[in-house]
Formats: structure tokens, sequence, C-alpha cells
């Protein structure tokens, strides 16, 4: 069985970066992805998916990606259900994020003008899953 998620899309946040009880790093970002086609109207959708980032690939987000970056991410979809406290039953669709690859380099802040956008430090490159950086897209 397969499980495979790819996307590329828009930050609409910064990430937000938290611990588990155990010290493990996760970091939570939406992603707005256009779809491939138009609507009757003749314009764009977008779809705003839920991205969990482990680890590194979450200090990674969080240290790097900010809100309105172009990201690919490459992950498994996974569905979480829980029940409230009053009872109602509450279920989640998700991206867990396995490969994470910024597409454009990093702008610092409103004070650059065009054309002066930082170079993306060599670690900004690709985090992978248990895997340090590389510089391409590709599987390893």
């Amino acid at each position: 069985m397969v499980n495979c998620v790819v996307l590329v899309g828009r930050l609409t946040a910064d990430p937000e970066l938290r611990y588990t009880p155990n010290g493990v790093p996760v970091a939570n970002f939406r992603l707005a992805v256009d779809r491939s086609f138009k609507s009757a109207s003749g314009e764009r959708e977008t779809d705003f998916i839920n991205i969990v980032a482990w680890r590194q690939q979450g200090e990674f987000a969080a240290n790097y990606l900010n809100k309105g970056r172009l990201v690919a991410v490459e992950g498994r979809l996974q569905i979480r259900q829980w029940t409230t406290q009053d009872g109602q039953r509450r279920q989640v669709a998700e991206v867990v994020c396995e490969r994470l690859q910024p597409l454009e380099r990093r702008r610092e802040g409103p004070a650059e003008g065009p054309g002066q956008a930082e170079q993306p430090p060599a670690e900004e490159t690709e985090v992978g899953e248990g895997a340090e950086t590389s510089g391409a897209w590709e599987e390893e």
C-alpha cells in the first residue's frame, strides 16, 4: 500500500514550533496550494493543507521558513480522530512531512529591494527523514 503526498505551496503563516514532553520538536504550519484547474467562474481555487513536521524538519521549518515562502513538502496523509470533553467526535486530515524543500530564496523583510534576497544557508537546501542536509530534491 502507498500513502505518499507531494505538495508545492506557500506558507499561510510562520511555522509554530513546540516540544513534546519528551523534548521532541514538532512544527505545525499550513500550506496554500492552488488547484490546477479553474472554477466555473474562471478563478483558481486554493486548498489550505495542515502540515506537521517532526524533529529536524520541524526545527528547519521554524528556523528558516516564514509566511509566504514557497516550499515543496513530501509526506504521508494522516487522519486523526478524537472525542472532545463534551462528547463530540472530531477529525482532522494533515500531512506528516518527511521531506521539506524551500523553492525560493529567503527574504528578511520589507527593507530589501527586488533582487536583494539573501542567499540561503547550506542547511536550507533539503531536510529528509533522519538525514542531514543534501543539495537535491531526489530520492536518496
